[in-house]
């Protein structure tokens, strides 16, 4: 395998901030790679490297948080998407804060968005050439949570949220990769516990058991993949960059100041890794 540079980066709804601050500092500073997959925010804010957007998902999350058009309790009760489809997913990166198709394309950078089947459990890994209306459709099924998102129907699949079935792709990057950086969202201490409302989950979802297993599952799988990713970080197989300092942030996060503090402690760690970071790759 000629040497191949791959990018991996999790989910977690506006902690994702924090990626966006990471990104932004690889942008600035001509840190590029291969390939990159990202898991729910990691693919609806760390699809901008692609497009090479610094500063857009940081933008319009300020601009639109407050909105009710954006997201909200509004919007559940209307469309059941806690995150509007026709506004997040269609007038903000068409009209409001366009998204540049036209790099998206041209850069070499293959970008995989993770999803999961509704039906199976499984991760569903779709890589997005175009930046068009289906692959953000695509975009919009990786970050679509349980129980506040109705599944998103795609090529046959009935997808929600990818970090149900793969939170951090690291072993799919690895089999693709000889170099791989990882970008979390949460800080080295955590670790996830089992689902508080799993028993509401098992009714909302009883006609589809593979993709509740996945949900009691996820805790266990979630831990020991944290644990894998620190072993090969020890080895020196994977660079990891993740907050120096635990993230708390509301899932409808509606203070634009906050994200912007996020924002700056991912800007803050990416830089002090930078000089490594260089090294590794």
């Amino acid at each position: 395998m000629s040497e191949m540079k791959g990018l991996v980066l999790e989910g977690g709804g506006f902690r994702g901030m924090y990626t966006c601050g990471v990104i932004d500092v690889f942008m600035e500073n001509d840190i590029c790679f291969d390939e990159a997959v990202g898991v729910s925010a990691g693919a609806a804010f760390g699809c901008n490297i692609k497009s090479k957007q610094i500063g857009r998902a940081l933008r319009y999350n300020k601009r639109f948080c407050q909105d009710s058009r954006y997201s909200g309790l509004k919007s559940f009760i209307k469309t059941g998407d806690l995150y509007n489809k026709e506004f997040a997913y269609g007038i903000v990166p068409t009209i409001l804060d366009p998204f540049d198709t036209k790099t998206f394309r041209e850069n070499p950078l293959k970008f995989t968005v993770v999803c999961t089947d509704i039906h199976t459990g499984n991760p569903v890994y779709h890589e997005i050439l175009n930046g068009d209306a289906t692959d953000i459709e695509w975009i919009r099924a990786s970050a679509s949570i349980p129980i506040v998102s109705k599944p998103v129907k795609l090529d046959g699949y009935e997808l929600l949220d990818g970090g149900v079935s793969d939170s951090i792709p690291v072993n799919w990057m690895l089999e693709r990769s000889t170099k791989t950086v990882v970008v979390l969202t949460r800080d080295k201490s955590y670790r996830k516990e089992p689902m508080k409302y799993i028993k509401l989950l098992k009714r909302a979802f009883k006609e589809y058991p593979n993709l509740t297993k996945a949900l009691e599952n996820r805790y266990i799988v979630y831990n020991k993949t944290l644990d894998q990713i620190e072993q090969l970080e020890r080895e020196g197989k994977v660079f990891v960059i993740r907050p120096s300092k635990p993230i708390a942030c509301a899932m409808i996060e509606k203070d634009p100041n906050h994200l912007q503090e996020i924002y700056d402690i991912g800007r803050r760690d990416a830089l002090h890794y930078l000089e490594d970071l260089k090294k590794y790759l």
